[in-house]
């Protein structure tokens, strides 16, 4: 007798539970107000007083209703609608905490994460998370701003429409804090090399940069095998230059920190900001991060450093646009010409020296497109990006005949 007595709450309590479940998807407009009445195997007169109950004692009236005492957290119906509708119609793609940010910034509606991630999850517009995998220790952050810098892409379409553009990305071990953020076509060394150069004009030189093992970072011989560090690729040249030390990272989880970074900006922030502002358009966006989104997106998660200071030390060198070039090296030829790219530079005669052929020369591309040509510290010669020689068609190799046949 004393158990059936304790049985009868919990299942009392179950279906109250069921009924707020099956009540606020109704609300959401997951269910129309009849189909809740037959899942919950009422009528829909029982089912509208359930609604009035709700109306005049707020979200978990049913229960409290049941305790004589309504619930001082209670929140008034109209208000748990507005907030689902609110989701449903304008912020659908919105992770919980960034709505819920939203919530109070914009609407004024000030309640409770919790409160929040219930409700939208009860209403059935948000799916529960899965439970955590298996345990792992992770690497203690960089004690200084400056010691370690992360850099990683992550191609995505943040426009929500067929195009897809990569997101480089660099910040701080120390403080998560983002240094640079810009959508680009593609990762390249172009495109890491402008990422590396503005951060250090901007903060200075840093003492290490961690990064995957693409082939812009890393000349690696074998597929998933270690990198050769005697060689090196236009990017580790430059941090050599600069005195940068480079470690690469043997799986993502080493990228830890990099990659829950990307995990907020794909599935939580940068497409949602980006579709409720309207804006569709590659400069437009990058102007965005830049000027705005970075900021925000620091004052919400980059957190103190473990220690007061900084790592960074301030470029001296006035030579990095040189250093950030991707450079080549090219032997004269008996006319004082050279090729690079199917494109023939004719060099001019210099005041200091009659013919510069068989002479070692190297060539810069540099990030804005100029193309320089040095011979020691002697520029011989510059080019606007207009300005470059017509590329010559490609030759192609003779066809390969039929076995067993011969050529006339």
């Amino acid at each position: 007798m004393e158990n059936s007595e304790q049985q009868i709450p919990a299942a009392e309590m179950e279906r109250m539970m069921k009924a707020q479940e099956v009540i606020l998807k109704a609300a959401a407009g997951k269910l129309k107000w009849w189909d809740a009445a037959e899942i919950m195997g009422v009528t829909d007169r029982t089912m509208r007083r359930w609604r009035e109950r709700l109306d005049e004692h707020g979200y978990s009236g049913l229960w409290d209703y049941r305790k004589r005492s309504p619930s001082p957290k209670r929140v008034p119906m109209q208000r748990v609608e507005q907030v689902l509708q609110l989701y449903r119609e304008q912020y659908f793609d919105f992770k919980v905490q960034h709505f819920h940010e939203k919530l109070r910034e914009l609407h004024g509606i000030d309640l409770s994460y919790t409160w929040v991630k219930t409700a939208l999850q009860t209403a059935g517009l948000v799916k529960r998370r899965k439970k955590p995998g298996s345990h792992r220790k992770r690497r203690p952050r960089r004690p200084l701003p400056g010691m370690m810098l992360h850099i990683d892409g992550s191609e995505h379409r943040w426009f929500g429409d067929d195009r897809a553009y990569e997101l480089i990305v660099v910040l701080d071990d120390a403080s998560s804090e983002i240094y640079y953020a810009q959508l680009v076509e593609a990762e390249s060394t172009r495109s890491v090399m402008a990422a590396l150069r503005e951060v250090i004009e901007t903060r200075g030189l840093f003492c290490s940069l961690y990064s995957d093992r693409a082939g812009h970072f890393f000349v690696t011989p074998k597929r998933g095998e270690r990198v050769d560090p005697s060689r090196s690729t236009q990017v580790g040249r430059a941090l050599q230059e600069l005195g940068v030390r480079m470690i690469a990272a043997y799986s993502p989880q080493a990228r830890g920190r990099s990659e829950r970074s990307f995990g907020t900006w794909q599935g939580r922030r940068l497409p949602q900001e980006l579709r409720v502002r309207g804006i569709k358009d590659l400069a437009e966006a990058n102007e965005f991060l830049r000027n705005e989104y970075s900021a925000e997106f620091n004052s919400r998660f980059a957190v103190p450093a473990a220690q007061k200071g900084s790592a960074f030390v301030r470029a001296r060198r006035k030579d990095l646009d040189w250093i950030f070039s991707v450079q080549h090296e090219r032997t004269v030829n008996n006319d004082n010409t050279l090729t690079l790219e199917n494109r023939v530079f004719q060099l001019d005669k210099t005041r200091w020296r009659n013919t510069l052929a068989g002479q070692t020369v190297i060539v810069h591309e540099h990030l804005d497109g100029r193309l320089s040509i040095r011979y020691g510290p002697h520029v011989i010669a510059q080019y606007a990006a207009h300005e470059l020689p017509p590329q010559a068609p490609k030759r192609r190799g003779t066809p390969r005949l039929p076995s067993g046949t011969r050529a006339a």
